[in-house]
């Protein structure tokens, strides 16, 4: 459809609430809807709904819809065919679109109703025509263009401002301009043939980590992206550029993914798959090898990583794919350092080593220079590659809130994810699953992936938000 139609159809504005962002869990409680016709003619439309499950009481506080208020209210399933009828032939238009209009969706499919609209998020409009702006939230579009809304976090009052955000448009810019914005934003998210036909309406634009598995369900790949939409869709792109991208396409018969709140939950379940599943597309699961470090003792040597005491860890430098590549580290570093390769036990023979025969090496192997002063210059050698030890006391969960800020109408609220000295436990949405990961006997080995995906969230967050987890009842933990 060329994006000059779009601008001539009729339009419906959608806004949602909801219990909370995750589709396998919460349900709608308020449905706003606004359509502009073609001739100019406007109709609205709102209802609260039901959920049929407790209204958390954050989510409550955010927009005012309380259990007490939707009581009376009907079923999603009771009033499903008027809002599919309200919404038919349009194109739908919402502020971070995919959430509602995957709400929808998956409502009307539990409705056994089908639906299905093409897509015009207001948010990517507005990167679009507007990109010397940071922020495109609703709030900062309606602050910089003076747009006023009487019942702001109620469904047809955020509708009623989407709707008026358009018209602004629709009067200030060129047609042209705005036609080639509103193409842009719809974009066209093309899957494999061989994969049913809606599955780019049901992927969602949150964070999270997917799973591309071939026809006899063998898992091929492991991938992560802050929109899941857009990574998967780009994964398997027609006109992938490179053979092997095509060919992964071609091979892919299921997809599944997880929502995550932000980029950490979905590098860390990533790494936890990856590591489950070892499938053959991604790079670490092809580099095989067992993880090594050097570890400091009577000698410097090589030694797997797994089955290491945590303890140990802190004796260590650096992460290493195999022996092999720990080994070879360790003899660039001596020989720029002019370290005895013989005392380090990377040149066997008699006498001195060959590098103090070529003037490299201070004489630890004859005696010439004192063992503890090359010791320290080894160790020194190695401080830039020394494991980071554990900086709190103990098990802790990090909290990550989405990127938007953590406003409960899109996506998870937050995710805590436990770790302890390193090593990834789990991630908890509700204080349930928090203090049953506080409570967890963790046995998993240190990963070297998970410590770089750690150390290096840390380093970029350095007022991280995180709680620390005693060894208390399990009711002692709050997500407060």
């Amino acid at each position: 459809m060329a994006a000059a139609e779009d601008l001539a159809r009729d339009l419906v504005f959608v806004d949602l609430e909801t219990t909370g962002g995750s589709l396998s869990f919460d349900r709608i409680t308020e449905i706003g809807i606004v359509r502009l016709r073609a001739g100019g003619e406007l109709e609205e439309w709102s209802s609260l709904v039901n959920p049929g499950r407790h209204i958390p009481d954050g989510i409550a506080a955010f927009n005012g819809i309380t259990d007490e208020m939707v009581a009376a209210a009907p079923r999603f399933a009771q009033i499903a065919r008027t809002v599919r009828d309200k919404l038919e032939g349009a194109l739908f238009v919402a502020h971070n679109a995919r959430f509602d209009y995957s709400f929808l969706r998956s409502e009307m499919r539990q409705a056994e109703l089908g639906f299905s609209a093409p897509v015009l998020c207001t948010v990517k409009l507005s990167r679009r025509l507007f990109p010397e702006h940071v922020h495109h939230n609703l709030d900062s579009v309606m602050q910089r263009n003076g747009l006023v809304c009487d019942a702001r976090h109620r469904a047809l009052g955020d509708a009623r401002v989407i709707r008026d955000f358009w018209m602004r448009l629709r009067g200030e810019l060129p047609e042209p301009e705005l036609a080639r914005a509103v193409e842009g934003a719809i974009g066209a998210h093309k899957l494999p043939a061989q994969l049913p036909a809606d599955l780019a309406d049901e992927l969602p634009e949150a964070p999270g980590a997917y799973r591309l598995f071939a026809a006899d369900d063998a898992l091929l790949y492991v991938g992560r992206s802050d929109s899941l939409r857009t990574g998967i869709c780009g994964r398997l792109s027609a006109d992938h550029a490179d053979a092997d991208g095509r060919r992964l396409a071609e091979e892919v018969r299921r997809i599944d993914w997880m929502e995550t709140a932000g980029p950490l939950g979905a590098l860390l379940l990533q790494a936890r798959w990856i590591k489950a599943g070892k499938p053959p597309r991604n790079r670490r699961a092809k580099q095989g090898g067992e993880a090594h470090t050097l570890r400091a003792g009577a000698r410097i040597g090589a030694v797997p990583i797994a089955g290491l005491d945590r303890a140990d860890l802190m004796e260590c430098f650096g992460l290493f794919h195999s022996e092999k590549d720990a080994l070879r580290a360790l003899m660039e570093i001596a020989r720029a350092r002019e370290l005895c390769l013989k005392v380090l036990g990377l040149e066997a023979g008699e006498g001195s080593c060959f590098a103090h025969q070529m003037g490299k090496c201070k004489g630890a192997c004859m005696g010439k220079e004192a063992a503890a002063l090359h010791d320290m210059r080894v160790r020194l050698a190695l401080a830039s590659l020394k494991l980071k030890a554990w900086p709190f006391r103990g098990r802790i969960a990090l909290r990550e809130r989405p990127p938007w800020g953590g406003a409960p109408e899109f996506g998870p609220a937050a995710d805590l994810h436990v770790i302890d000295r390193w090593v990834y436990v789990g991630t908890a949405r509700t204080e349930e699953e928090l203090a049953a990961l506080a409570a967890r006997e963790s046995d998993a080995d240190f990963d070297a992936d998970i410590y770089r995906i750690l150390v290096r969230y840390l380093a970029k967050h350095p007022r991280a938000d995180w709680i620390e987890l005693r060894a208390a009842a399990p009711n002692s933990v709050s997500l407060d």
